[in-house]
């Protein structure tokens, strides 16, 4: 018998490296080289290639934020022309050329009245801007009573303390509960009475609440939980008929993932965001970049004199960043052009039949739920079993598609220009790798 040790598992350099210096988020640190993470090299295409040459599709879209692929020419060159102009300069107190023109064509298709743009950096950021600005529109009114935020079970919103507060716990945020303020929680998505509970929590508490706050169509961080848009519009409606404003956080939704430019368009012409937040897809997944698009109604209540207390004391050191707006221009204007969403509705069906018929029925899958190019695969494990999400979309990362779990839910959420075969690819690839973690388990 050998006396030996065992022999440890083989690191790649560049795993070791970056496990040496780089703290990544959601992350647990201790274990991370020895999840086999990909470390990318370049990218072409909707495909990732890492530093040993192997290519992934992706599957994620960089969470979230790929929307028409990576290495895209005509972005390429929209941000190497705005770099032989400037690259930033500050929106605090004066303007830049190519911020005005992104958000001059924002404000043309975003459902939201007589929009006006206040950007930031992340979808955090966006969300957190808006319950600032919520709060304080309601005192430049004189009615500081507006003091409590309605939010939906399930909900996320970010990672910044605000952000925290309206979003409903998980990823570890229970910790952070001393630091959270309290919020008016309604039932979520899960719950088929959720809008008309809502609805009654609005009517009873108008009197106190500055905004209501909702992932319109999707939550898509709770595990792909899916609304119908007519209940949507039945809390727009209470919104509007009780005067409490509306936030729809859209940094997942939004720029085509559902299959609409944003998906408060679902709900219909009359469901109008009074703060709508943006950011993931804003920029095509290219540069950081959010935004805060008020109406004009919530606007005007911070006009006042120069240094008056009805200014909004709130920015950011790179927010409008010129970079940033001149490839959101441009990826907003190849939206129209390549017509995005008419691939999305197509891609969009093929990846739900599909789903239909290779995944649905396979032993250790529960439900499926999608809207649009947002699809999420419940799994359902056998006793006993654990880290079944992680488990499987290792197994799809080792076939060459790149996934990550939600818990048990696997999430589907490739690039808007993704083809038929890719989707063909995505979800064989899903398949196998179920059907093996099924077959390790059930032994």
């Amino acid at each position: 018998m050998s006396t030996e040790p065992p022999s440890s598992p083989v690191v790649d350099p560049w795993v070791a490296r970056d496990a040496a210096v780089v703290w990544h988020g959601f992350t647990q640190m201790s274990t991370y080289p020895d999840s086999t993470p990909v470390i990318v090299d370049r990218a072409e295409g909707r495909e990732l290639i890492d530093v040993n040459g192997t290519r992934y599709f992706d599957g994620i879209s960089s969470l979230w934020v790929t929307t028409l692929g990576h290495h895209v020419p005509e972005l390429d060159a929209a941000v190497i022309d705005q770099l032989g102009k400037v690259a930033h300069a500050t929106l605090l107190g004066n303007g830049s050329r190519v911020t005005v023109e992104f958000a001059e064509a924002l404000a043309a298709v975003v459902p939201v009245a007589d929009p006006h743009v206040l950007f930031g950096s992340d979808g955090a950021v966006a969300v957190e801007q808006a319950l600032k600005v919520a709060f304080q529109y309601w005192v430049n009114r004189g009615e500081a009573g507006h003091h409590q935020f309605i939010a939906l079970g399930g909900a996320y919103h970010g990672d910044t303390v605000g952000a925290l507060s309206v979003g409903d716990g998980g990823f570890g945020t229970t910790l952070f509960e001393p630091l959270r303020f309290p919020v008016i929680r309604t039932p979520g998505y899960a719950s088929a009475d959720w809008a008309a509970k809502m609805v009654s929590c609005i009517e009873a508490n108008a009197a106190t609440v500055a905004a209501v706050v909702i992932e319109p169509l999707v939550q898509g961080a709770s595990g792909m939980l899916m609304a119908d848009p007519a209940d949507l519009a039945l809390v727009g409606e209470a919104c509007r008929s009780s005067g409490v404003l509306l936030i729809c956080d859209e940094v997942a939704t939004g720029f085509g993932r559902t299959g609409k430019l944003f998906a408060s368009e679902w709900a219909g012409p009359d469901f109008r965001p009074d703060l709508l937040c943006l950011g993931k897809g804003i920029t095509g997944g290219y540069l950081p970049l959010s935004a805060t698009v008020a109406s004009g109604a919530v606007f005007e209540a911070f006009n006042g004199p120069d240094l008056s207390e009805a200014t909004f004391y709130h920015g950011h050191s790179y927010g409008g960043n010129a970079l940033g707006c001149a490839v959101a221009l441009r990826h907003l204007q190849l939206m129209d052009e390549w017509d995005v969403l008419a691939n999305v509705t197509s891609v969009a069906e093929r990846l739900s039949s599909r789903l239909s018929d290779t995944v649905l029925d396979l032993p250790g899958v529960g439900a499926i739920r999608q809207r649009g190019l947002m699809a999420g695969v419940e799994l359902a494990p056998p006793p006993g079993s654990t880290r079944w999400g992680r488990r499987v979309c290792a197994g799809a990362v080792g076939r060459g598609v790149v996934l990550r779990p939600l818990g048990d839910v696997v999430v589907i959420m490739p690039p808007l220009t993704t083809t038929w075969d890719e989707i063909d690819r995505v979800v064989d690839v899903l398949a196998r790798s179920i059907e093996t973690v099924w077959a390790e388990d059930a032994r």
